[in-house]
């Protein structure tokens, strides 16, 4: 049975492995090196009841998870959060990672944040599938920011508002 629920200092472990996985294996991040615990310890430390983590628990192992961070460091954007979500790979097409948006949006609309950004390699459409489903809409796309596996890629931008137009 899968649990969400939020996530927990001995939770890292598991977050770091499923996001270097997502590292090496595809460009859902343009990370290009594996993260080390301590660096995951910093990332972990930045998030709270505003920008939560949340993990996917299936039979006490955790095979996602997905996390509102800070969109900015300037005030003006407090109420702006960025998305991440990863699912481990053996666990994908199981609606875990539809579980996991759906559970971190809440918190985040409970937060009292106003819109969530997310950002999507173009050739991610079963991401960008994801949050169109939650009702996400398109903002545009930044042509070749990105580079990973020798390519050059573009990111599409979604945000979701809530209570507004984005819903």
């Amino acid at each position: 049975m899968l649990i969400i629920r939020e996530a927990r200092r001995e939770d890292l472990i598991a977050i770091t492995e499923i996001y270097n996985e997502a590292i090496i294996k595809t460009v859902a991040t343009f990370d290009t090196q594996p993260k080390s615990i301590e660096e995951q310890r910093v990332w972990f430390d930045r998030h709270n009841t505003k920008y939560p983590i949340l993990v996917a628990e299936d039979q006490r192992l955790v095979v996602g998870w997905a996390s509102l961070s800070m969109w900015s460091d300037r005030c003006g954007y407090c109420d702006t959060a960025e998305i991440s979500l990863y699912v481990k790979e053996e666990y994908r097409s199981r609606g875990i990672g539809r579980k996991l948006l759906g559970a971190i949006l809440k918190k985040g609309k409970n937060a009292g944040l106003h819109t969530v950004i997310a950002r999507i390699v173009g050739t991610n459409q079963a991401s960008i599938h994801l949050l169109e489903a939650s009702r996400f809409i398109h903002i545009g796309t930044m042509r070749e920011v990105g580079r990973k596996f020798g390519r050059l890629l573009d990111v599409d931008l979604m945000q979701k508002i809530f209570g507004g137009s984005g819903g």
